[in-house]
């Protein structure tokens, strides 16, 4: 073999080690970065400090709550603001249309409010607002993209309705005290000649229908994966009923197995039990909040807090309430130990726990 030959089977071997052993010592490390990202998906979150979360019934601003709106919007929920306030959280349902068009859809009751119905939701420390209700569609489509325009102009976060179903079951996402908190939105109730036309679809205006048990099951699956708390709020129940339904009960059976770890809603106009469902905290029924109800019933009213820190419900609290002239207040001495009393009772029929 000449000289020439030799030389260059010296670099040729030498070459080929070096790519070896660089090969061998990049499998190595992608092996340890593979088993470092393992280790990380696997490691638990450290948990979050406890979060305070509270849920209010029905509103909306018909009758004498639409000169409160008028006058003064910000200070049209002062009487309970202050309750409100204690939450990190605070839900309601809005059971209107936000809107000054549209036409109205054929059926009883009606209800539409101007987009300042948002400025005193938020004067009233409410943070959240759930239009999957058998309202949120008074006023056909156009109204109801004119709610959504209008909470947009607001930045005021509406769950459980939506240009198409992928944004009417996006939970609102906000992290508190460490914590990656979730809210979902659907409606049980639709009146049965307008479920297919309220029902958001692919492309298609509408509300998060709970009509449509596997499709709910889907966003509790999807926003657990990203959360340490889930929270379903609902329209569901009978209307004047105080106990739930087979299929409330059923209903929330299905979402906390799919990792809801607090269900509650409203519907009735009256309250009913809440407790708990294994580990989780299950509200069947809020009643009204922001309401022009004037019966003894229609005016027992509340807010419920639920402390939660990840998965485990830490505690849950009733502060009873009446509402006068549309609005809830606070009521305390012999009244509030009457109005609790009368509250827990109402578990009895739920098949909760405390």
């Amino acid at each position: 073999m000449s000289r020439i030959a030799k030389l260059t089977l010296s670099v040729a071997v030498a070459v080929l080690t070096a790519a070896v052993l660089v090969g061998a010592a990049l499998e190595d490390r992608d092996e340890s970065t593979s088993q470092l990202a393992q280790k990380q998906r696997a490691a638990p979150r450290t948990p979050g400090q406890p979060v305070v979360l509270a849920f209010g019934g029905d509103v909306h601003f018909e009758g004498v709550l639409q000169s409160k709106l008028s006058a003064n919007p910000a200070s049209v929920l002062d009487p309970i603001e202050p309750v409100l306030r204690q939450a990190d959280l605070a839900v309601v349902n809005l059971e209107t249309a936000v809107t000054s068009g549209g036409s109205p859809t054929a059926k009883t009751f009606v209800f539409r409010t101007p987009a300042s119905a948002f400025a005193a939701l938020r004067g009233g420390s409410v943070d959240v607002v759930s239009m999957a209700n058998n309202h949120g569609l008074d006023f056909g489509e156009a109204g109801l993209r004119d709610s959504l325009a209008a909470a947009k102009r607001y930045r005021f976060p509406v769950i459980g309705a939506g240009l198409d179903d992928s944004q009417a079951h996006r939970p609102f996402r906000r992290t508190i005290n460490g914590q990656r908190i979730a809210v979902i939105g659907a409606t049980q109730v639709l009146d049965d000649h307008l479920v297919s036309a309220w029902t958001a679809g692919p492309g298609k205006p509408g509300l998060a229908s709970a009509k449509n048990v596997p499709r709910l099951v889907r966003a509790v699956r999807a926003a657990r994966r990203a959360s340490d708390t889930v929270v379903v709020y609902l329209h569901w129940g009978v209307e004047l009923e105080q106990c739930p339904t087979s299929d409330q009960r059923t209903l929330a059976k299905h979402l906390v197995a799919a990792g809801a770890d607090v269900v509650v809603g409203g519907h009735a106009h009256r309250l009913l039990g809440a407790g708990r469902l294994g580990k989780a905290l299950v509200g069947y029924g809020l009643g009204n909040f922001v309401w022009y109800g004037t019966s003894e019933l229609s005016t027992q009213t509340g807010v419920l807090f639920v402390t939660v820190t990840g998965r485990r419900v830490n505690e849950y609290r009733w502060v009873p309430a009446r509402i006068v002239d549309g609005v809830p207040h606070a009521v305390s001495g012999s009244e509030r130990r009457q109005e609790l009393a009368s509250w827990r009772s109402l578990r009895g029929c739920t098949g909760l726990k405390p």
